[in-house]
């Protein structure tokens, strides 16, 4: 026997006591019914002022199944498969309601949300607090009408989300900024060109103020280098005429001494 039952037993089994011969097992087992129930039912004790359904109509069972199951007391009916199928409607997400109380407070949340979770785009920030993208965009460039007086508080404390959907959101966000960044990696590497500066460079760096240290500046020297002094030996000859002509200039030196000396000499007699 099936475990399906019809979707409306006690009405399907008054009219199954009124228009068939089958007995109250039969009948209590395929609605899913007590056998004193099924008699009550046709002792008018039970399901008073129910309308009965016509299982035949609405495809929970058949012709053949009734007469074999009137036939046979022992035969349990077995409930017809489906053949019409059903679409399934999918309801679009209505936004999520925000109690009056606290519909002041979403914009401090959505300050919170911006400055702790920057990686959250404005579609999730929008199904966490439940706000509009114009008021998101108002709040992040500072020109929201009470941008002055924002606070920001975590939407969790003041009720517009739950803490699993906060997680659920920014760990998508967090898988989103990853996958974004491979993409961009795969991409520089087959493109054989660099990342660009914003990706490699820290936030509090300014690419356009960075100096080069002093090293990686070619000095005048590496320009233009000194070619080195090449020293040659002196021959034997060489050095004999050196040392000659330093004893001729040593010799005229002291002959113009001693011609000094006497010339004081002969003035003083």
């Amino acid at each position: 026997m099936s475990d399906r039952k019809p979707l409306m037993p006690k009405a399907t089994a008054v009219w199954l006591v009124d228009n068939t011969s089958l007995t109250f097992e039969q009948i209590a087992e395929f609605c899913g019914l007590h056998n004193l129930e099924v008699k009550g039912i046709a002792d008018g004790d039970v399901a008073q002022g129910i309308k009965g359904m016509d299982p035949i109509t609405s495809g929970q069972l058949t012709r053949d199944e009734i007469a074999k199951g009137e036939e046979d007391q022992s035969h349990s009916l077995e409930i017809a498969d489906n053949t019409i199928e059903v679409p399934q409607t999918t309801r679009k997400r209505a936004p999520r309601y925000t109690p009056v109380s606290r519909r002041q407070d979403r914009p401090n949340a959505v300050l919170w949300l911006l400055r702790n979770h920057d990686e959250l785009k404005d579609s999730q920030i929008i199904r966490l607090v439940g706000t509009t993208k114009p008021t998101i965009q108002q709040i992040r460039d500072r020109t929201h009408w009470n941008s002055a007086a924002l606070q920001p508080q975590d939407p969790v404390t003041l009720g517009l989300c739950t803490q699993i959907d906060l997680d659920a959101e920014v760990q998508k966000a967090a898988r989103r900024v990853e996958r974004e960044q491979k993409q961009a990696e795969r991409a520089a590497r087959k493109s054989g060109t660099l990342l660009p500066t914003e990706e490699t460079t820290p936030p509090d760096v300014d690419p356009v103020k960075v100096e080069k240290p002093e090293a990686e500046y070619p000095s005048a020297e590496i320009l233009s280098p000194k070619e080195p002094t090449q020293t040659r030996e002196e021959t034997e000859a060489e050095e004999q005429e050196r040392v000659f002509q330093k004893l001729q200039e040593m010799s005229a030196e002291s002959s113009d001494g001693a011609d000094g000396d006497a010339d004081t000499s002969d003035k003083t007699t």
